[in-house]
């Protein structure tokens, strides 16, 4: 599969010339539904063009209704949304052609074959019947050998594929990825990555969301967490894992103990299983040499010892959990 999706030159050198910094400016949205519930409330946030932008939070933070109040399935209840500087109240049309969406659920019709769904989707963007590029398309997502079969009959991971293809037939600036390696496996998500980070280095800007942090955590260049319909922090990737500096010692012993030797203990050290302790500190309020004098001092004969860094699911389960951080700017 040609990671890489088509682009002419002239259509790359026009966007380029006509392209702003900022891809997607969101300034005080909220959204609040007939029942009464406040899905967003007055979210800002700023994409910069070209960035591979994280959208993060646990179920019914408010993304989904986010992107679909930019995709026009959602109107929002206030605050200001332009996509690659147009306005979506006063140019509703243009933003919308500004993005293209991959949607978590499946969105095509099963009865039609790949070539037929590219060219109906080019048509209802307005894509002149010359400038359609549907086999240069399949050819870059791996399915030109199946572009004439039924969309029923293609596998799990060639629909995801045709998905981003169908998001890319009018060649939008902006790409909106929602869950797409939701119960899929590992070689497909691999295969689906390659692609997008082609995209992404093209010049294309990615907006993900994803349960899967590590995947975030890799690919990202910032990240933002919605939790209750607020930003609570919007941040370079390296810059939120340097808020948690906590650190997981994990120490196997030769012999079987019952109970965690009391100075360990005092340290918080915990038991995991006979041979297993394991003891999550904060590097500065404790120091190895302080830890390793107390492993020292309770005679414990040790195999091996470990130590796993924080990673991005610590920070979110730190700021979704305590919501410590507050909302922020970006």
């Amino acid at each position: 599969m040609n990671p890489a999706l088509p682009a002419s030159d002239t259509a790359r050198d026009a966007a380029t010339l006509t392209a702003p910094d900022t891809a997607l400016s969101i300034e005080g949205l909220s959204k609040r539904y007939a029942g009464g519930k406040l899905a967003l409330d007055s979210v800002s946030l700023n994409v910069p063009r070209g960035a591979f932008f994280g959208l993060l939070g646990p179920n019914g933070a408010g993304k989904s209704t986010l992107i679909n109040i930019m995709a026009g399935l959602v109107r929002k209840t206030s605050g200001r949304v332009r996509i690659w500087d147009r306005d979506l109240d006063r140019d509703e049309r243009n933003a919308r052609l500004a993005i293209g969406v991959v949607p978590q659920e499946l969105n095509f019709d099963p009865f039609f074959t790949p070539r037929e769904i590219l060219s109906v989707q080019a048509g209802l963007y307005g894509v002149p019947r010359k400038e359609r590029r549907t086999m240069e398309l399949l050819e870059a997502v791996g399915l030109a050998d199946q572009a004439d079969s039924y969309a029923r009959a293609l596998s799990g991971g060639m629909k995801r594929r045709l998905l981003v293809a169908k998001a890319m037939v009018h060649r939008p600036p902006i790409l909106i990825l929602d869950e797409p390696t939701a119960g899929v496996d590992v070689e497909l998500r691999q295969h689906l990555w390659s692609m997008i980070r082609a995209l992404n280095d093209e010049g294309t800007t990615i907006l993900l969301t994803t349960h899967y942090l590590e995947e975030a955590q890799e690919l990202c260049d910032t990240i933002a967490i919605i939790n209750h319909g607020q930003v609570v922090v919007c941040e370079p990737t390296r810059d939120l894992l340097a808020r948690v500096d906590a650190r997981c010692l994990v120490v196997t012993l030769r012999d079987p103990v019952d109970t965690v030797p009391e100075r360990l203990a005092a340290l918080g050290m915990e038991r995991r299983d006979s041979r297993t302790l394991v003891l999550c500190y904060h590097a500065r309020a404790l120091t190895m040499d302080s830890i390793l004098g107390a492993l020292h001092d309770s005679g414990l004969s040790i195999e091996d010892m470990a130590i796993r860094e924080a990673d991005l699911e610590d920070v979110f389960l730190q700021l979704t959990r305590s919501g410590a951080a507050g909302p922020a700017r970006a």
